[in-house]
């Protein structure tokens, strides 16, 4: 039997690379019940923040192929845009619709490609309680009023916040006020590093609160409806102006929440794209795709099912796309038979 090693070089690379993963599983992580209204999650205190720099030495450049990645939001979808980075892995897919589109925070269209698309189903939830008498943003506005609101941490600009913080911003932007606003009717704005936070929780059962703007909507969706909140619409000239920056339109009645009465309009959320520069060698997207599909079993998933390859370029509901697949990647999909 023919005995395969990598050269010493890679062993090392892919050594580490596997390490880095490992640790989300070692005693440095531990898991918790906030996920989903019950799902085991797992927490860490390893950092998120992933850059990795797979380089070539200069006797290799000729035949050699760098990739450099990450993980991240705006700045990170500029820096692919400006070659920085080879790949960035993001979300939601609305984010990589504006780049391209040249909308929101992005003052030119960029030139980038979609790579994969990953299932992560969300929307974004604007929920009251009922104690208020708000039916819906434009009456906040209207009468002013001084809501306690549970939400994300607000950031000095966007392009140093999150995709949540920006679309919170915007949705409320397009009713006709902000949470400065909020802040300046004497509401209070209780900021959570993520929707999945207890605090919220505890918040939203004590009172302490009495609304939610965030996505994040199935870890604490039901525990709002359970106690006495309901969402407000997001629709007429509101939708129309997030509409034209990319958002899709969305239904709360996908989230298959316990007691959500009528149907309620809202903008998705939905989507882990993985993005590369239009420029990008067609072999090199290619392989992308084939690295994703020899590790499909080990990819974590959002969805809770085992990654299917053929979902990633499906641009269906969970994995929805507005930008079109790198040739290369296109390429990867057709010869495999996973696009339709």
């Amino acid at each position: 039997m023919t005995i395969k090693r990598y050269n010493a070089g890679i062993q090392r690379a892919k050594g580490l690379l596997e390490i880095a993963a490992s640790l989300y599983d070692s005693s440095l992580s531990h898991e918790t019940r906030r996920a989903a209204e019950g799902v085991l999650q797992t927490d860490s205190r390893v950092g998120r923040v992933l850059q990795i720099f797979l380089g070539v030495r200069s006797t290799e450049r000729n035949n050699g192929v760098a990739v450099s990645f990450t993980t991240g939001s705006f700045r990170e979808i500029v820096a692919v845009a400006d070659g920085k980075y080879s790949l960035a892995w993001v979300n939601p897919s609305v984010l990589l619709t504006m780049a391209y589109r040249g909308k929101g925070p992005f003052k030119k269209r960029l030139p980038l490609r979609t790579i994969a698309n990953f299932p992560s189903f969300d929307v974004m939830g604007f929920a009251v309680h009922e104690s208020t008498g708000i039916t819906s943003l434009e009456q906040i506005k209207r009468q002013r009023i001084p809501l306690r609101v549970s939400t994300g941490f607000i950031p000095k600009t966007d392009f140093t916040g999150s995709a949540t913080m920006f679309t919170v911003s915007a949705v409320l932007r397009a009713a006709g006020f902000s949470l400065a606003d909020i802040r300046k009717w004497s509401g209070k704005i209780h900021s959570v590093p993520h929707p999945s936070d207890p605090g919220r929780r505890a918040a939203i059962e004590s009172g302490a609160i009495n609304a939610v703007f965030d996505e994040g909507i199935k870890s604490w969706g039901q525990t709002a409806l359970d106690n006495g909140f309901r969402y407000l619409p997001i629709d007429g000239a509101v939708l129309k102006q997030l509409k034209s920056l990319g958002y899709r339109p969305s239904v709360m009645s996908r989230c298959g929440f316990r007691g959500l009465g009528k149907e309620v309009p809202t903008v998705d959320f939905s989507g882990w794209p993985m993005i590369v520069r239009a420029d990008m060698p067609n072999e090199v997207a290619y392989a992308l795709c084939e690295a994703i599909e020899m590790r499909k079993q080990v990819i974590p998933t959002d969805n809770f099912k085992p990654l299917d390859m053929a979902q990633l370029c499906a641009n269906d509901d969970e994995a929805p796309y507005d930008v079109p697949l790198h040739p290369g990647a296109k390429r990867f999909y057709r010869e495999r038979g996973y696009l339709k």
